[in-house]
């Protein structure tokens, strides 16, 4: 604050002005206090107008500065708020800042904008792009837009953001090596001793497939008659990702392995880990691949399309050891056992099994609780089943392998033979049946030979992790739709969404994962700042003990009554501070 005059007929006039500088950068000056005359100061303190109100202004100044210097905001009852121009801006993006730089991420940017010699400001839409993508998922027209909500405004336009994801496709590669690399000096090192890899697609809402492009009919997870596109995943054994890759949807996802895995090994400089999939990726040449050098594998196997022999022997019902019962070595016979005495534990068996140019060993579990949980489910489908029957009409048309409808037939003939003129629907008492056998196994292959088999299971059951990194995509950062159609444009937009997800993970650890990603997510939504004209800010959000937990993390706070420009200033700074660690070899 500062002191200004202004000639008047009757002598000057003292003023308390300020200046600020909005969050666009333009300044403004405005009136803190008016003092009076140089007269009526003359006569009310007795003193030297000059002198006084140079003193004034310097307590005015002291008392600003304190911590808890109370601040009165004036506001005038007949005076309209300036028309578009906002006061109130989203906080919660700055943990991702934080994280967005300590990841590299800003350097990154500055290289790529030095090569590619840009006039737009390429760190700004990349980092945009993904505080967006978790904070407010949308058309990248509209993030462009939302981005103006944050306290450091944005500086480029919507064509811009075109160009750049043209630009983020092409370094690619580059980009997953850099954030790899820069993880371990953040983080310290990661958890590659097991890496998990699985594939997942997206489906879009248009007619027809591209006819050279990502865009392809195939199997949607979602079971969509649509065109859809491909994503492959890897993540280390914490659920943090690692490489990804995009295929069109009409690719087989059993050959996505190897050429993304290769990529693992040569980019990262990964070399001993022991890959684990699901059983839609458990290809003989997958296998092998992972039997060379110091890799092994482990695959979930369909008990179902075991070879006759196997099959029987994984469903008999004798020898089998419990878990946790590995030096008395006891076999047991599931059906002398007792399903409620039990019904916690876990029992195993397993056997080697020949797979011409290498072995593996084939572990197969049973769990009365999982028996339980399938019985339940299938409960559920039967029920729904004889609804559908009693209804008729579409809710009859079957839709995928796992739908409640499997378990409905149609007979379409008379007794003689004849063709039928109507469709007789029941149930089939032998699906159901088959079904029920395989009720609480579960099986797994494995090429390692020296390992507890429990061991291999609870690396197996932890792919839960992947399969939540797909959900958070498709939910939390509604991946789809991407609102792009050229090909290194889609790719680019599912970059944004897996750089997102490494920033998502690093902030639940930070967290202590001790809270859901819905709550996590929300809460950096609705965190927001008060700009008051002319003062500076204050806290527009409720305190909770998620936001305590983000500030105690991230080593600064947003959550004070009242802060001036440098208090934010000073916020801003600590949330692009790089803090790294020794790398762990």
């Amino acid at each position: 604050m500062r002191i200004r005059t202004g000639k008047t007929k009757n002598g000057r006039l003292f003023y308390v002005i300020k200046t600020y500088y909005d969050t666009k950068g333009i300044e403004h000056t405005v009136t803190v206090e008016k003092l009076g005359n140089e007269n009526d100061i003359r006569e009310r303190t007795g003193r030297d107008p000059d002198e006084w109100a140079k003193e004034y202004v310097k307590i005015l100044n002291e008392k600003e500065k304190e911590e808890n210097t109370e601040v009165v905001v004036k506001h005038a009852r007949n005076k309209i708020v300036p028309k578009d121009s906002p006061n109130s801006y989203n906080c919660g993006y700055l943990f991702l800042q934080y994280l967005y730089h300590n990841l590299g991420l800003d350097e990154f940017s500055r290289k790529v904008q030095k090569e590619y010699d840009i006039e737009y400001d390429f760190n700004c839409i990349f980092s945009r792009l993904i505080y967006g993508r978790i904070l407010h998922p949308s058309s990248k027209l509209e993030t462009a837009k939302w981005a103006a909500t944050l306290l450091e405004q944005p500086d480029f336009s919507t064509h811009h953001v075109y160009r750049a994801l043209d630009i983020i496709q092409q370094r690619s590669d580059e980009l997953q090596k850099a954030l790899y690399q820069n993880s371990i000096s953040f983080g310290g090192k990661r958890n590659t001793g097991v890496l998990y890899y699985d594939c997942t697609n997206f489906f879009y809402e248009i007619e027809e497939q591209d006819v050279d492009g990502l865009r392809k009919y195939g199997k949607s997870k979602q079971h969509q008659p649509l065109p859809i596109v491909e994503m492959g995943l890897f993540t280390d054994y914490d659920g943090i990702p690692l490489a990804m890759a995009i295929h069109p949807g009409n690719t087989n996802e059993q050959i996505t392995l190897k050429p993304i895995e290769k990529k693992v090994i040569t980019d990262f400089g990964l070399s001993k880990f022991i890959v684990c999939t699901d059983a839609g990726l458990c290809s003989k040449a997958n296998k092998r691949f992972n039997t060379i050098q110091d890799r092994s594998y482990i695959v979930t196997q369909p008990i179902k399309k075991l070879k006759a022999e196997l099959k029987d022997w994984a469903l008999a019902p004798e020898g089998w050891l419990r878990a946790g019962e590995r030096k008395t070595r006891k076999r047991y016979n599931l059906e002398d056992l007792d399903a409620n005495e039990c019904y916690d534990a876990i029992f195993y068996k397993e056997c080697p099994v020949d797979q011409n140019s290498f072995e593996e060993r084939l572990i197969v579990t049973f769990s009365f609780k999982y028996q339980a949980y399938q019985r339940a489910i299938r409960e559920g489908q039967i029920e729904r089943a004889t609804k559908a029957i009693e209804q008729g009409g579409d809710k009859l048309k079957r839709r995928n392998l796992n739908d409640y409808r499997r378990f409905i037939i149609s007979t379409s003939s008379t007794a003689d033979g004849e063709v039928a003129d109507k469709h007789t629907y029941t149930l089939s008492k032998e699906k159901i049946s088959e079904e029920a056998k395989y009720d609480g196994f579960y099986a797994t292959t494995s090429d390692l030979d020296n390992n507890d088999p429990m061991d291999i299971i609870k690396v197996n059951r932890m792919r839960w992790q992947i399969e939540e990194c797909f959900r958070i995509m498709k939910t939390e950062f509604q991946a789809r739709p991407a609102y792009v159609q050229k090909d290194n444009r889609i790719e680019a937009h599912f970059l944004t969404c897996f750089t997102a997800l490494y920033l998502y993970r690093y902030l639940e650890k930070m967290t202590k994962s001790r809270y859901t990603c819905e709550q996590i997510i929300d809460t950096l939504r609705n965190m927001r700042l008060h700009e008051i004209i002319g003062k500076g800010y204050s806290c527009d959000y409720t305190r909770t003990d998620i936001t305590d937990e983000l500030h105690d993390a991230f080593g600064f706070r947003t959550d004070y009554e009242f802060m001036d420009r440098g208090d934010l200033k000073n916020i801003l700074h600590a949330s692009k501070k790089v803090i790294r660690h020794a790398k762990s070899k």
